[in-house]
């Protein structure tokens, strides 16, 4: 056995908006239908069409062996106007997780994963004062509607992406470009974590929640560098650092504030860890580090990182972690199965309390400003068709999950003759 995973379970993921199809009336609807926000023109309308194939996913992640799926629910589905609940939509929401549970899947649900009604657009977004009520009494509404067929909740995903993106540097919707709202929208998402985590308890004092948070290295150029080792300490700081105390201790310091009436305790029940790469801190700007090997978004791919952001977690927040994203863009599939097991080696060895491991993403999907072009799946999706085709990396990791490891066999036959990348930075 060339890597043993003992008793991490392995799953998939995946998010409403990158997925569903359809024309919900989302900020990335909306944003999309502009041209110039997303690189090759495309929108979410079409994405996987999985609102209308919701049994065929199932029947896909069945036959891999998944048994542990992420997915999120999307809020202007259920939520289309301010306080109205449409009830066929939280009735396919239940008919999905049913499904999912008969094919003996557990789903982990995620409330918040960049995806506002438009309503809430037109209200001030994160930075208006409705945004934490309206949160709350969609979760309030979905928890009490889903409870019974779901165990565990992400409330938000990678909150420092959406401020920061959206709200500091205008690629993504609402377009600001402001670190001061950036900062005001991720203390507004920890103020809603920390009370939806107390509303999801009381309603359902046997859940597990959590936020999944986007974890990544600041390695300055050079150690010996005073203003590099400095503004790679700031980076950490800023983006997720604080950020990360306050959703899971309520310790919020600057430049985050506490909403009134939010006090000091623990928010969590594990720590969810999206790792994707690592930034290279010359300077004062982020970079690639060259010579390294990239994917197909060019960025470094570096498995130690993962070593290194998991061995941090758990030294910082006691307590499980759930790797609730981590993949890669290679549309070739020429490389994936060799960062897949490099990754998972570097979680194995990291010694850290990690439960599970849900890789992203199930199947090609909608990827956010840069449209259809990156490919992150296990599964292969032909957009015009709708086709899926699972790839030789869907094949290893579905051989992992069956042997519970990567045999001499199968590390053979899909690690040694995968590449490291498909490229070099600097090339």
């Amino acid at each position: 056995m060339k890597l043993d995973l003992g008793a991490l379970e392995l799953g998939v993921a995946t998010a409403a908006t990158q997925i569903e199809g359809g024309d919900a009336d989302t900020n990335w609807h909306r944003w999309a239908a502009e041209p110039g926000h997303v690189a090759d023109g495309s929108t979410p309308t079409r994405a996987a069409d999985h609102w209308n194939r919701v049994d065929e996913d199932v029947a896909l992640l069945a036959e891999l062996g998944i048994r542990h799926y992420r997915m999120g629910l999307e809020w202007a589905r259920i939520e289309p106007r301010p306080g109205v609940f449409d009830d066929d939509a939280i009735a396919h929401y239940r008919d999905e997780l049913a499904a999912l549970r008969a094919a003996g899947i557990a789903p982990l649900v995620t409330l918040h994963h960049f995806n506002n009604p438009g309503w809430l657009e037109e209200r001030g977004t994160w930075l208006g004062e409705e945004a934490v009520p309206a949160f709350l009494r969609y979760t309030e509404r979905v928890v009490g509607e889903l409870k019974d067929l779901v165990g565990e909740w992400i409330t938000i995903n990678e909150p420092n992406v959406y401020a920061a993106v959206g709200y500091a540097f205008g690629v993504w919707p609402p377009g600001g470009r402001s670190m001061r709202q950036g900062m005001r929208v991720m203390s507004r998402m920890a103020q809603a974590h920390i009370q939806a985590y107390q509303m999801i308890h009381a309603a359902q004092p046997g859940a597990r929640v959590g936020v999944a948070h986007h974890l990544r290295l600041f390695d300055p150029a050079c150690l010996a560098n005073p203003l590099e080792l400095a503004a790679a300490k700031a980076y950490d700081y800023v983006f997720q650092g604080a950020l990360l105390d306050a959703m899971a201790f309520g310790r919020f310091r600057p430049p985050l504030r506490a909403a009134a009436g939010t006090g000091p305790g623990r928010y969590y029940d594990f720590t969810g860890v999206n790792y994707y790469t690592r930034a290279w801190v010359s300077g004062v700007q982020q970079d690639t580090k060259p010579g390294v090997p990239v994917n197909d978004l060019s960025w470094e791919i570096y498995p130690q990182g993962m070593f290194r952001v998991l061995r941090a977690v758990a030294a910082r927040y006691p307590g499980d972690i759930y790797v609730t994203e981590n993949g890669t863009a290679d549309a070739a599939d020429a490389f994936r199965p060799r960062f897949l097991y490099d990754h998972l080696l570097a979680v194995v060895r990291s010694g850290a309390p990690v439960r599970r491991y849900y890789h992203w993403c199930f199947t090609d999907n909608w990827e956010w400003a840069e449209g259809e072009v990156p490919r992150f799946g296990l599964v292969h999706l032909d957009y015009d068709t709708q086709a899926r085709t699972v790839r030789e990396s869907g094949r290893f990791y579905a051989d992992m999950i069956a042997h519970r490891g990567v045999t001499d066999d199968a590390y053979a036959r899909w690690v040694v003759p995968a590449a490291a990348g498909s490229g070099v930075a600097g090339d």
